[in-house]
């Protein structure tokens, strides 16, 4: 059995659509998986990034695009009200719901469709005070043991080179993006083409930087 890592933040529409996706495209396969929730923010800064809704054209174009995906997937997915938003106090309400701050598929569910149904605002004080109810978190949710947990697992994901979410890492090979879900069921599926391309093709020259 293969174990994927899931990296998330639920700020993305992107990591919304894969979550929901997930079971469907991997349907079959042998596997576990644990969601690390992350702050997106921090992989941008690290990297020296933009966010998609940072860039206005590109931002029209992302909440077309996944409008249209949600449509043709058959997810049910609304803008919220705002967007971008912070979403520090939904990570750490996921990270809260679970000892070691790794929260189940259940908690994840609740906190993307708090975000991604209704289009409603994410950061509305009622609606978040009736969500940390409903998901009853086993500590404060503003500690600072949970404000260091969701730190500690965002550099984590840094440091094994994760760029973006959602980001699903198996065996140390990192898999990027709603649309790498059948690249890695293939993988899972074992496929042959990974014993030599996955490396061959981080070894093109670069033969110019800006």
């Amino acid at each position: 059995m293969k174990h994927i890592t899931f990296y998330l933040d639920f700020i993305s529409p992107y990591a919304y659509l894969a979550f929901e996706k997930l079971p469907e495209a991997l349907l079959g396969q042998s596997y576990s998986v644990t969601y690390k929730p992350i702050l997106f923010a921090a992989l941008l800064k690290h990297h020296g990034q933009l966010g998609p809704a940072e860039i206005a054209p590109k931002r029209d174009w992302t909440y077309r695009q996944v409008l249209w995906l949600a449509r043709q997937q058959g997810v049910d997915l609304q803008l919220p009200a705002s967007h971008p938003f912070n979403p520090l106090a939904l990570l750490r309400l996921a990270v809260a719901c679970a000892p070691q701050g790794l929260p189940n598929r259940y908690v994840c569910e609740t906190l993307f469709k708090h975000v991604w149904h209704g289009g409603l605002d994410a950061l509305d004080a009622e609606r978040l005070q009736a969500l940390t109810q409903q998901l009853a978190p086993q500590r404060a949710v503003n500690s600072d043991e949970v404000k260091a947990r969701l730190k500690a697992l965002t550099d984590e994901a840094i440091e094994r080179s994760v760029f973006g979410v959602p980001t699903f890492e198996v065996d140390g090979k990192l898999f990027w993006g709603l649309d790498a879900l059948p690249m890695l069921r293939d993988y899972l599926a074992g496929d042959a083409w990974f014993d030599g391309a996955w490396d061959a093709a981080a070894n093109a020259a670069q033969w110019q930087r800006r």
